[in-house]
């Protein structure tokens, strides 16, 4: 194969503006946080249609060419990691709402469209996007899908998943397999969109996507609450659930190690809560009467006050107060700015056991002579809790061995070893405790039979 010949076929799709390679590499990353290292690939490819995404995957496909794809860059995962043998497709091009369909409470976007820009695009409709997290501002949706992201309001709305009503998508060898439907029900046999969601690139290129929209709530309300021991934190969860009518939605957990940082960062001297419980949690009620609605939750956090359940609390006075109670929460960039080598992890477990799990590997951390601090958080109402170790060096033998630590007891509980950040390479050796053999076997035959050659994503999940 001749790389003249690759790179002239290309520009021949896209034309020069389209294709970067050699020094244009250098003004391009491979993550968010890595924007001082230069691109590592053969080159960035830029479309702007499906039709150009459909000829570069029948070129590829041609010359056998790896190919990986970038979203908004925010992954933790290694899933956007590329070498100086594989092309880089970025959709940041095709970054279009196509449309907004008010009857269905549908949008219609193009891969490359930035989260935030489609919350707002809905809002404006008097509509909701319900997906969210921190990177909202840089995560395409594309990347979001691929990932089946999670966010702060899981608990009520439910994964990236169950807001994607239709793909388009691009198979390795240029086919197209488009299904942008709008139906809620629609029971006619596979679902194939599924196979592309949370599958990190690696079966198929989404190009555009049907989301589903919610009727945009009348009122949202905040509190901030402080709590003894973590059984409590359990039982005010079920408490509220049932006396809140289904408003309740987020309920998200800080321990004590990391709060105290956080606070400290948002609210400098005039903290929400003194810094000295184990427990704390954010939560939210959505509702359609904001007076209403806050009387409610006012009345509600008073009786678990009284009953014991809480120990503290402070509940919002205003939208501004609101997001700042919020920035404890989505801003955790606080805390790795305290970090000398931060490590990410996210696990899922069952709720009634994320307490005892944390605890055992605390103190397994503990043991680890290079481990400086361990701070924990996360959205405790759908069982996904993240973790953040700061360490004193780098290398893969101290990466490998906190791995170890944080992945080992996972498959003892029935748990996950990622709840919301995927597989991507830095966790495809943990993958075993918690897909069986015969689950793992099954992946790489769909992985086999949709890409033959292996160049969608290559070395990423399996």
């Amino acid at each position: 194969m001749s790389q003249d010949n690759l790179l002239e076929a290309f520009m021949g799709q896209l034309g020069t503006e389209g294709v970067l390679t050699g020094e244009a590499l250098n003004e391009r990353y491979s993550h968010i946080w890595e924007m001082d290292q230069p691109l590592r690939a053969k080159a960035l490819l830029l479309p702007r249609t499906t039709e150009e995404v459909i000829q570069i995957m029948k070129i590829c496909t041609h010359y056998a060419q790896p190919v990986v794809m970038h979203g908004g860059l925010t992954n933790l995962v290694g899933s956007t990691q590329s070498n100086e043998k594989e092309v880089v497709i970025s959709l940041e091009r095709m970054n279009r709402i196509l449309e907004l369909d008010e009857d269905n409470r549908t949008l219609t976007v193009e891969a490359g469209a930035i989260l935030e820009n489609v919350q707002q695009a809905a809002w404006n409709k008097n509509l909701m996007f319900p997906l969210n997290f921190g990177a909202k501002g840089s995560a395409q949706i594309g990347g979001a899908i691929s990932t089946n992201a999670g966010g702060l309001k899981v608990f009520k709305y439910g994964m990236t998943r169950n807001l994607v009503l239709g793909l388009e998508v691009v198979l390795a060898d240029g086919t197209l397999i488009s299904s942008l439907k709008k139906l809620i029900k629609d029971n006619t046999g596979y679902d194939l969109k599924q196979l592309f969601i949370g599958a990190e690139g690696t079966l198929g290129i989404i190009t555009k996507a049907v989301l589903k929209l919610i009727e945009k709530p009348r009122s949202r309300n905040s509190a901030l609450l402080a709590f003894e021991d973590y059984n409590r934190v359990v039982k005010t969860l079920k408490w509220l659930e049932s006396n809140l009518a289904g408003t309740l939605s987020a309920y998200e957990v800080l321990w004590q190690v990391t709060y105290r940082p956080m606070a400290a960062a948002v609210f400098g001297n005039n903290l929400p809560l003194a810094p000295e419980f184990p427990y704390y949690v954010l939560m939210e009620t959505s509702g359609a009467d904001q007076e209403k609605d806050r009387q409610r939750l006012e009345h509600l956090l008073s009786d678990a006050l009284d009953q014991g359940m809480i120990t503290d609390a402070a509940l919002s006075d205003s939208p501004a107060q609101q997001e700042q109670l919020w920035e404890l929460r989505e801003h955790m960039d606080h805390v790795v700015a305290l970090c000398r080598h931060d490590q990410h992890f996210d696990i899922s477990l069952p709720i009634g056991q994320i307490e005892e799990y944390v605890l055992g590997v605390l103190m397994a951390l503990d043991k680890l002579p290079f481990v400086r601090e361990c701070y924990v958080f996360g959205h405790m109402a759908d069982g996904n809790i993240h973790l953040i170790v700061d360490k004193t060096k780098q290398g893969e033998e101290t990466i490998n061995a906190v791995n170890e630590v944080v992945y080992a007891p996972i498959q003892s509980y029935g748990g996950s070893v990622s709840a919301e950040h995927g597989i991507g390479m830095h966790k495809k050796a943990y993958l075993h405790y918690s897909r069986s053999p015969e689950e793992i076997r099954l992946m790489k035959s769909l992985k086999q039979m949709v890409d033959p050659l292996g160049i969608l994503n290559p070395g990423k999940i399996v």
